[in-house]
């Protein structure tokens, strides 16, 4: 049985795609590329369920075309349309093998755990609008409000790509802003 705990969410499936079973993955990233998995995980109604791909190709910088192993017909591909998608964190690239050890893109932040220069939690990245220049994280803290903050590296103290963690320094007042 696949525990919350041993993957981590990627994105979902968008829709289904021609009459061979394919769908469409919308990923926020791209780690499936990079990892070992054989297997993408789907939330199935509340069960992590493993699904084998036979084959991928990329549609864009966010959405892949995916072929799932015994999924081979329109039917069966529409019942996997709106479903989470994981991926298993043990098939991660080592650190060490990671390419200058950053991620493919900011909206790969998506889902990481977010603490201050102090290391007290400010809550997890829902959301990455990277659509200017000016990176922004929207922070979703344990009482789910939300949190407005700007990205710069120069905020970044530390990070974890296994765990899925980031540490900034936030510059005094910014919090504020958000109230």
């Amino acid at each position: 049985m696949i525990r919350n705990d041993e993957v981590f969410k990627i994105g979902f499936i968008s829709k289904c795609r021609g009459l061979r079973g394919e769908v469409e993955l919308s990923f926020t990233d791209d780690c499936f590329d990079r990892g070992t998995a054989e297997y993408l995980v789907l939330d199935m109604d509340g069960i992590l369920v493993p699904f084998f791909w036979e084959e991928y190709r990329f549609k864009n910088d966010d959405t892949a075309i995916v072929k799932f192993a015994d999924i081979d017909d329109e039917e069966h591909s529409r019942r996997l349309v709106g479903h989470g998608v994981y991926y298993p964190k043990c098939h991660l690239p080592e650190p060490d093998d990671e390419e200058d050890g950053v991620l493919s893109s900011y909206k790969a932040l998506t889902g990481f755990s977010v603490s201050n220069q102090e290391n007290k939690p400010i809550g997890t990245i829902a959301h990455v609008d990277d659509s200017s220049t000016n990176i922004l994280l929207t922070i979703e803290n344990e009482d789910g409000e939300e949190i407005m903050l700007p990205f710069h590296n120069d905020f970044l103290l530390n990070y974890d790509l296994r765990e899925r963690t980031i540490q900034l320094e936030i510059p005094e007042g910014l919090m504020e802003l958000n109230q």
